[in-house]
């Protein structure tokens, strides 16, 4: 976007969540959270470093991409058995995805892209919890509530990822985007 378009209701939104002081007890949250992450080399690791640029982008194409797979093969009758498995699949992915990004998060340059961040984090925290559900509730025969639980996952996880968007592309995060 360059100056003098109009913003879209969501970057309006996503600028609004950079001063709400409300987010703060969710930073301060994972401030202490990121305290338990390794120093040194498995920091540097986690970040990306061997590879040039975070990690946490590339790790979260798996749990994204399995779980969206899962919601087209729901919505287009597919294999109940498949989707079940990539649902589960998807979460087990999610955890490196969240070391990496809180390894990311903790290098964030401003109080303003942190309480971002942790409304990212969080977000996907609990979508990830939603197909966590979402894998019980299918594992025991309840296939249809499960369909609908994952749709829930995916509107989550999906906003999540605007705002880790907007961290890298309004924001200019270098933690998010390769600097860190």
């Amino acid at each position: 976007m360059t100056d003098g378009e109009p913003q879209s209701a969501l970057a309006k939104l996503a600028e609004g969540l950079e001063n709400d002081s409300r987010l703060d007890g969710l930073r301060s949250w994972y401030r202490r959270l990121a305290g338990v992450l390794p120093s040194g080399r498995a920091l540097d690791e986690l970040r990306g470093q061997s590879l040039g640029h975070p990690l946490h982008p590339a790790l979260t194409a798996m749990p994204l991409g399995m779980w969206t797979a899962a919601v087209v093969l729901d919505l287009t009758g597919g294999d109940p058995d498949a989707a079940r498995r990539l649902v589960g699949a998807g979460f087990l992915a999610a955890a490196p995805t969240a070391a990496s990004g809180l390894a990311d998060w903790s290098a964030l340059r401003s109080v303003e892209s942190s309480r971002v961040g942790a409304l990212h984090a969080g977000l996907n925290g609990f979508g990830a919890a939603v197909f966590g559900l979402s894998w019980c509730l299918r594992r025991s025969g309840r296939h249809r509530a499960g369909v609908m639980t994952s749709l829930v996952g995916a509107t989550i996880v999906g906003a999540s990822a605007y705002l880790g968007g907007h961290l890298v592309f309004r924001r200019g995060e270098p933690a998010a985007s390769g600097g860190a």
